[in-house]
């Protein structure tokens, strides 16, 4: 049984219908199912979402995918997202997502996935399709929108001016300062037009003031 499903199912994330599909020849496939989670043939994340024990696995499985399918609609995003892509240096543990749904969180057997809600407006702006060249793919925020979605997050959050957001980002988040003054000043601009955040804001005009700099330089 568990080899006809690891070869009818390639992926390492799986749902409920794929498991039924595979075990339909079964009179009883949910007893079955019990069996193969009982056994740490499969783990199931959530209802009807599972992955392959270690076992049984061909790869390792994608958080950023099963966050993606967790809770949607989603996209990677935040500090999660700012580590993946190097420019805060702290490993992130946490999968953090944003939604335009509801705040939500989820403790699975493969880790905690957090998801934090923004405007619909704001939502579809900045987000790429990441794909894992296996047929997996997940949404995930730009480098841009990452940063920009951490400043709209951090709402209590009080700054002034740029010379007090610049020290935030580079001192406080210790954000890589070679790509924080290299990153897509019109992508921000864009993102910011529909954005009610002064945060972000304050951004755009960083940026701003720092390319004026380098040419006067």
């Amino acid at each position: 049984m568990t080899e006809k499903i690891r070869r009818l199912i390639p992926r390492e994330e799986f749902d409920y219908q794929m498991l039924l599909d595979c075990l339909k020849d079964y009179a009883r496939p949910r007893d079955k199912i019990s069996v193969l989670l009982h056994r740490g043939t499969i783990i199931r994340v959530k209802k009807g979402l599972y992955v392959f024990g270690a076992d049984y696995r061909k790869r390792p499985y994608s958080r950023e995918v099963l966050a993606n399918q967790i809770y949607g609609p989603s996209y990677v995003s935040l500090d999660y997202a700012l580590s993946y892509y190097g420019m805060i240096p702290e490993r992130v543990e946490t999968v953090t997502s944003v939604t335009c749904g509801k705040n939500r969180s989820f403790s699975t057997p493969v880790g905690t996935f957090t998801y934090w809600s923004v405007p619909l407006t704001y939502y579809h702006i900045g987000v790429d399709l990441i794909e894992l060249g296996d047929s997996r793919s997940f949404f995930m925020a730009t480098r841009e929108k990452a940063l920009t979605d951490k400043l709209y997050h951090e709402k209590s959050l009080f700054i002034r001016n740029v010379k007090e957001l610049e020290s935030f980002l580079l001192e406080n988040l210790r954000i890589d300062s070679g790509i924080l003054y290299n990153l897509n000043r019109n992508t921000i601009e864009k993102i910011t037009q529909h954005c009610r955040s002064r945060n972000v804001r304050l951004l755009t005009t960083l940026l701003i003031h720092n390319r004026e700099d380098s040419i006067h330089e």
